[in-house]
């Protein structure tokens, strides 16, 4: 039976940088609580691979298929109104610009910010953000021990870069109440200490922003 507090939260986003283990996490829950997942499907976008090797040349094409893949995703969503039950995201639209403006020339960008503009009021606002947080280092690491070959080739610099964007976005984001997790020493995916540990930081929020150290 689904817990009492997950009507407060019928709709959850995990977000946070490449690596930090937030689609593992999105799935735990789902299976664990009977949400819905909604998760990316970086393995459709045909243009990733040669990203991750030429990333000046092809990252036009990988961050509009990765937009209209998400805005498809949100479309279906909105359609038939599952918000209105419960499920569990490991995406958010309003967080895609991010990547854009690490990756995209200044002629790109504009394009980009123009389509993405005209899709933006489409994405539903969720009931609870979780935000995971690691270190450059972590990042490689994890990308490391997951061993997905076309992952192996991203430099240190970019993941810092990414995960700098990732803190100054949520710094300033106040759609949904956030609950910022600092994951260097935990790990709800393989210790369930850790999993629950987490939960019960979701059952006792209140509040717009909540930090979550496990060293604390």
């Amino acid at each position: 039976m689904r817990p009492d507090w997950c009507q407060r939260f019928r709709s959850i986003v995990f977000e946070g940088p490449i690596g930090v283990g937030k689609s593992s996490l999105a799935l735990k829950f789902a299976e664990r609580f009977g949400y819905r997942p909604l998760l990316e499907a970086p393995e459709a976008n045909p243009f990733l691979s040669r990203f991750y090797r030429d990333s000046a040349r092809f990252a036009f094409p990988t961050q509009l298929f990765f937009l209209f893949q998400r805005i498809d995703q949100l479309r279906e969503v909105s359609q038939r109104d599952l918000f209105n039950e419960f499920m569990v995201s490991d995406f958010m639209l309003e967080k895609d610009p991010l990547f854009a403006r690490l990756t995209l020339s200044d002629d790109e960008l504009a394009l980009y910010q123009t389509i993405y503009e005209s899709l933006r009021p489409q994405a539903p606002t969720p009931d609870l953000v979780i935000v995971l947080q690691a270190s450059a280092e972590q990042l490689v690491n994890r990308i490391s021990q997951r061993g997905i070959p076309m992952e192996q080739g991203m430099s240190h610099d970019y993941l810092r870069e990414l995960s700098e964007a990732y803190t100054d976005f949520f710094h300033r984001y106040e759609d949904a109440p956030l609950l910022i997790v600092n994951t260097a020493a935990l790990n709800p995916i393989d210790r369930e200490d850790d999993f629950e540990a987490l939960v019960q930081q979701i059952v006792q929020l209140r509040g717009r922003r909540t930090y979550f150290n496990l060293n604390v």
